[in-house]
């Protein structure tokens, strides 16, 4: 059994180190551990100071192309690397690396193909309350996409098996952790979570959220898009229903006011009712394209 721990770091120079060495290389129920650090276009001694504490692999970006870019390329790396179990960290020793056994725990078992650390973001005081509470409301909302309950969805201290990482196709150029989450709810794969440390960061800023707001911006454009990449028919037509639902309403309106003699003034209703139903067909025809086109992704994906 071949675990690899992938850690995608950009200007990290000053904690890699600590989080390489600090990374358990003898667990029960693993014959070898390596470690692979995606350097992702650093500027600063992020590579040399990994590669002081003899990390197994460096991969470097030329520029910055963002976490998930890294996250990727760190987990295509894995697999031709043969691993069998694959964990996922941050550079900036935020996570306790000596909690990797609990994450692995379940997968050993065989209960689990993802296993997510909760950091337990309700009992974090040192996190400011946007991140915190932006934290907590968007785990909501993948919950009630998903029906999976799941309470840290930003976790970045994670376990897959082999089976999992090859039935990812990701999309975001921002964020891996939500994207991953839905695909593989809907790829009846099986996440369980497990209580993990988390410690306030003590040099710089996080690299991924500069800002609160861009951040749930480009996350909620990621969580659309994915929904609609697996949810489409389901989505489009029952919006595209209720559209024809409230055209419908409007022309059994103007119905009403013609019978009873009064339908002048109301013909503008009557065409924003029209338009309302032409919408709503309109939306479940594309729903239905969609549909074909999701099984179609879905045979070529299964084929690979």
């Amino acid at each position: 059994m071949k675990l690899i721990v992938i850690i995608p770091a950009y200007n990290e120079e000053k904690t890699i180190a600590k989080v390489i060495s600090s990374i358990p290389r003898k667990i029960k129920g693993i014959n070898k551990v390596e470690i692979l650090v995606i350097n992702d276009g650093s500027t600063d001694e992020t590579v040399k100071e990994a590669r002081k504490v003899k990390v197994d692999n460096v991969f470097s970006h030329k520029t910055n192309q963002g976490l998930t870019q890294s996250f990727n390329d760190g987990i295509q790396a894995a697999l031709k690397f043969k691993a069998d179990i694959i964990v996922s960290t941050d550079a900036d020793n935020q996570y306790d690396q000596k909690e990797i056994p609990k994450l692995l725990h379940p997968i050993l078992l065989g209960k689990a193909d993802m296993v997510i650390g909760n950091r337990q973001i309700e009992n974090i005081n040192f996190l400011p309350i946007s991140k915190k509470y932006g934290n907590i409301f968007g785990s909501w909302i993948i919950r009630m996409i998903t029906g999976c309950d799941v309470k840290d969805v930003s976790s970045g201290f994670r376990a897959y098996t082999h089976k999992c990482v090859q039935k990812f196709n990701l999309l975001s150029n921002h964020t891996y952790t939500h994207e991953t989450i839905i695909q593989v709810i809907n790829k009846n794969l099986v996440i369980v979570e497990v209580p993990i440390t988390f410690r306030k960061r003590k040099y710089g800023n996080s690299r991924l959220i500069s800002s609160v707001w861009e951040h749930i911006k480009k996350s909620s454009v990621t969580i659309i898009r994915t929904i609609l990449m697996y949810k489409a028919f389901k989505v489009l037509v029952n919006l595209g229903f209720l559209l024809m639902f409230f055209g419908l309403v409007g022309c059994l309106r103007f119905l009403y006011f013609y019978l009873n003699g009064n339908s002048s003034g109301h013909i503008q209703s009557l065409i924003l009712s029209s338009i309302f139903i032409s919408i709503g067909f309109t939306t479940m025809v594309m729903g239905v394209l969609a549909d074909l086109i999701s099984i179609n992704r879905q045979l070529i994906e299964e084929r690979k």
